[in-house]
């Protein structure tokens, strides 16, 4: 069952895609806003109803901030935190990493720039912790003042060398990946400071040309004006690869919850 409290295209479509691979069947929750939630369910009594229809794993994403702990306490199969507000977004990590790993052959050693608004987005916080996994990796965190990375990151990756930087430009090594956010306009509470920050960053290849290699760019998508379009043309562009593989390494996440032979 996908419960989307929140848009997705890519996550929902991905675990979808996997489970139908499987010869498997998705019931999807629908939007919020033409079921109960919006004459003011509760959470917690969402998830009790669904427990009752009984399905096998329930993939979750919700605006709220440990959504997916709180509904794997009420229901009695496996729950998959599809993203919770702005703190994780963990399948995504995984299937950045593979993306990473299926490039270069290997993760270690890597110097990886993480771009874009750090603050808010979850995928930052999600690949910044699966990167500490791994053995010598230097981080590059490339932001505004007001979008830089949160400091419980930086406490949860200190086995790691990081760095700080506020414009692309700074960056001084070689890397050898480039991974951009958007700008998570949903999460800002002052659109001010939105229409102030908009259009801080860009990727461009004017902006490529400056930097001492061209390295692998990724990006987790949606796109806005943080990413242009001219970027495609080039090799390093593997951003829709990245999405691709979502559906592999999904699909490798529910054979392993579900003890089910992966489909060749």
């Amino acid at each position: 069952m996908t419960v989307f409290l929140e848009p997705s295209t890519r996550t929902r479509l991905s675990f979808t895609f996997a489970m139908k691979r499987f010869g498997g069947m998705v019931i999807d929750f629908g939007p919020e806003e033409v079921t109960s939630r919006a004459k003011g369910e509760s959470f917690e009594d969402t998830m009790r109803m669904l427990d009752g229809y009984a399905p096998d794993v329930i993939v979750l994403r919700s605006k709220e901030v440990g959504a997916a702990e709180k509904a794997s306490k009420i229901v009695r199969c496996s729950v998959i935190n599809a993203g919770d507000g702005w703190n994780e977004h963990p399948t995504q990590a995984l299937l950045d990493v593979y993306t990473i790993w299926e490039i270069f052959g290997s993760v270690d050693g890597l110097r990886i720039g993480i771009m874009g608004d750090l603050r808010y987005g979850r995928t930052p916080s999600s690949l910044s912790y699966l990167l500490s996994k791994f053995n010598d990796v230097k981080i590059h965190f490339i932001a505004p003042p007001e979008l830089q990375i949160r400091q419980e990151i930086l406490e949860a990756v200190k086995n790691l060398e990081t760095h700080q930087h506020t414009r692309l430009e700074e960056v001084k090594h070689e890397l050898d990946v480039l991974y951009v956010t958007r700008l998570q306009k949903e999460r800002f509470t002052d659109q001010k400071l939105y229409e102030s920050l908009k259009g801080s960053y860009t990727v461009t290849l004017e902006a490529l040309k400056k930097l001492r290699k061209t390295p692998i760019i990724l990006h987790p998508l949606p796109r806005v004006d943080e990413l242009s379009p001219e970027v495609d043309g080039i090799p390093q562009a593997k951003y829709f690869t990245q999405a691709e593989n979502g559906v592999y390494v999904r699909a490798a996440l529910i054979a392993s919850l579900l003890s089910l032979k992966i489909p060749s």
